[in-house]
């Protein structure tokens, strides 16, 4: 029996290409915009699989509804828009693609460091403006990088390649913050583990790579940005909810941080008319951290073959829930 796969958006073409060649039947969705949810769950309860994305509310009630889909796979490498506990208890597997995005999202980090320790969406913008005017020595300078400190929350794949590049441009120095000692990356960059708050206390530049989770869930709030230097950079391009926007804001505002450079943003999209946006010390992007060619094809790739290894020897190579299977 051939089996239906729902495809939710119209991704990089690798990876359909190897769907198309083990002889499933695609249903692909067209139009632009992304699907409902209720007009997902409708597509979905006809078929046996799903590809979906991040922006895919895959929730209790999705999988209530049609706890008969055989595997879901992710084009991700995060999954909190999936309730996994749900999944499990359905015995649905969860595939995503791990370390497809981790150079593209780390360069993405490495420039928006750089981008607001040079204020450079302001200074792009003052040319936009007309008020590009005269040579002023002391106006609108930024800030030098070099052997300054690194702080990482979250040092996965992500953060080490973004530790790597700030060791070898700027020799900075690195700490980070994780639930678990990382002692490859420990030696590998030569990073110190630090408390929470030591993070804070320590880093002219503090760059988040990890999972959101009810303990990371606006973790970076008003307390914690006035525990940090007021030199600091933030930089967050791993999920919008693990900083508190508004206090982000005062906390330039107030002097309490340098400014900051952020790919996520929450909600997302950001409006238009966030006070962010208008400041001198912040540069946002609309979260385009995967947003290469080569990131988002091997996304595609992954994320195809999940549901095809499921289907040819009921392993998905890159799995969230493996107990689904062991079972």
């Amino acid at each position: 029996m051939k089996k239906n796969i729902l495809v939710s958006r119209q991704y990089p073409r690798e990876g359909i290409r190897l769907l198309e060649k083990e002889d499933f039947l695609l249903t692909i969705w067209e139009k632009q915009r992304p699907m409902t949810q209720n007009e997902l769950i409708e597509q979905a309860k006809t078929h046996h699989a799903l590809l979906c994305t991040l922006t895919d509310k895959i929730d209790k009630h999705f999988l209530e509804q049609c706890r008969h889909l055989e595997i879901i796979s992710q084009f991700a490498v995060g999954y909190d828009n999936i309730d996994i506990a749900a999944a499990t208890r359905f015995g649905i597997p969860i595939g995503f693609t791990p370390d497809a995005m981790s150079e593209a999202t780390a360069d993405i980090a490495f420039g928006l460091m750089i981008a607001v320790a040079r204020k450079m969406f302001f200074l792009h913008k003052t040319i936009i403006n007309g008020q590009w005017g005269y040579f002023n020595p002391t106006g609108k300078l930024g800030v030098e990088l070099k052997n300054k400190t690194l702080g990482i929350f979250g040092l996965g794949r992500i953060g080490v390649k973004m530790a790597q590049r700030c060791k070898n441009a700027y020799n900075m120095d690195i700490i980070y913050h994780n639930r678990t000692r990382n002692k490859d990356a420990e030696k590998l960059l030569n990073a110190s583990y630090v408390e929470f708050d030591d993070l804070l206390l320590k880093s002219d530049v503090l760059s988040v790579h990890c999972a959101l989770t009810s303990a990371t869930k606006k973790i970076f709030n008003r307390s914690a940005f006035q525990k940090m230097k007021p030199s600091a950079i933030f930089i967050n391009t791993a999920r919008g909810p693990i900083h508190h926007e508004k206090d982000l804001a005062h906390a330039i505002q107030a002097g309490d941080i340098w400014g900051t450079g952020l790919d996520v943003t929450n909600p997302e999209p950001m409006q238009k008319d966030n006070p962010l946006l208008f400041m001198e010390n912040v540069c946002i992007l609309p979260h385009v951290g995967s947003g290469t060619i080569e990131a988002r094809n091997q996304m595609s790739v992954l994320a195809a073959m999940n549901i095809i290894d499921f289907y040819s020897n009921r392993q998905v190579p890159h799995i969230v829930n493996p107990e689904v299977l062991e079972s």
